[in-house]
């Protein structure tokens, strides 16, 4: 029994000591990973940032009625380009019976007013001419015919701007609904046949049409918290359609909002710029637009691609692996300055000529498709 034992545990101890000699032996045969490298160079830098927004008529109104009625007919399309004072609709008034009928009571109560100064201005025009009243007394009565005269007109008039919607039309008579801006018909919100009301302290009234003048286009964004501060106004940016095959459209920054709004988390604030549009693009509003905006420049400066940085887990301070000699690395904290996300510049730690190791594997899969 014991020899079996020992038998077994030399069987084991063979096959010990025969792993432990291969597992070396492939040690030592796996080849030395060879790093490739690459140097500092200068390059311009330039850090963008990219805001998304509309492009929006710069001018826009909305035509709406002066007095409230029925939409009896529509004279234009939406896209049509019309002058200022062209004709857009012709609203029918329908009367309301309590209205006309209390401006109707308003005339036979001037016009009883007006008959009794009548009358008493023909008497005294008699008496006057007798020399029994002064002629203080008679001009009061002049005055008095005059007033109730005017209280008739007055309310006569009334009378027909209720009933038909102005002073002087006929018994068909429409209101003229007409162009207050040159330019193009957006929207027209209403039909032949709708009701409309009118404008006014306590009411904004109904839409007839929404025109905007199209030559005149700015564009609406909005950008992040951390980027707003290296905005100023009168800066030119790069305004950018996809709509348009990507066309790119020279801007000025106009307008930077003094307070932001809170969206899904992060403060966002909203930007405007004019926009140079070419008369012959046809320009839509509301188009999905990109602006381009350059935050800061730098020529020629000592940079090397991001990807070649490492950063110290405790201090997350950058460093890179420099050569020094066969296959052999030394690190080096380095200072960085401007970025374009791509390219870093690098104020301290690396010299020109300098070998920085390629250390992870997109950098290197990346130098491979560049040989």
């Amino acid at each position: 029994m014991k020899k079996t034992v020992k038998i077994i545990i030399g069987i084991v101890l063979l096959f010990a000591l025969i792993w432990v000699l291969k597992y070396f032996r492939e040690s030592n045969s796996e080849e030395i990973v060879d790093f490739k490298t690459e140097e500092p160079y200068y390059t311009s830098l330039d850090t963008k940032t990219v805001a998304t927004g509309k492009l929006n008529p710069e001018e826009e109104i909305e035509v709406k009625p002066q007095i409230s009625g029925i939409v009896d007919k529509i004279m234009v399309e939406e896209g049509d380009i019309v002058k200022k004072g062209d004709m857009l609709a012709k609203i029918r008034v329908v009367p309301n019976e309590q209205s006309l009928s209390s401006a109707n009571s308003r005339i036979n109560s001037a016009r009883l007013s007006y008959d009794n100064a009548k009358t008493l201005y023909d008497r005294n025009k008699i008496l006057f001419e007798k020399g029994i009243i002064s002629k203080q007394d008679f001009e009061n009565t002049e005055l008095s015919l005059n007033q109730a005269r005017e209280s008739l007109s007055q309310a006569q008039n009334d009378f027909q701007i209720i009933k038909r919607g102005s002073v002087s039309g006929g018994s068909g008579a429409n209101t003229n609904i007409v162009a207050q801006i040159s330019g193009t018909i957006l929207e027209i919100p209403v039909r032949e046949g709708d009701q409309v009301i009118e404008s006014n302290n306590f009411n904004a009234g109904t839409t007839i049409a929404t025109i905007a003048d199209m030559s005149k286009m700015i564009f609406e964004g909005k950008v992040d918290e951390a980027e707003v501060g290296k905005l100023e106004e009168g800066k030119e940016i790069k305004i950018i359609l996809g709509a348009i095959n990507e066309k790119e459209f020279p801007a000025r920054l106009t307008f930077v909002a003094p307070k932001g709004i809170e969206e899904n988390g992060a403060v966002q604030f909203t930007i405007k710029a004019d926009v140079d549009v070419e008369p012959a693009t046809n320009i839509r509003a509301g188009y999905s637009a990109n602006a381009e905006i350059e935050i800061e420049s730098k020529d020629s400066v000592m940079v090397i691609k991001e990807a070649l940085l490492q950063f110290n887990r405790i201090t997350e301070q950058p460093f890179v692996e420099i050569l020094t000699g066969d296959n052999s690395f030394e690190k080096k904290d380095v200072e960085l300055g401007l970025s374009n996300g791509i390219e870093v510049e690098i104020t301290e730690g690396v010299a020109m000529g300098d070998k920085i190791k390629v250390w992870n594997k997109a950098s290197d899969e990346n130098n491979d498709d560049d040989d």
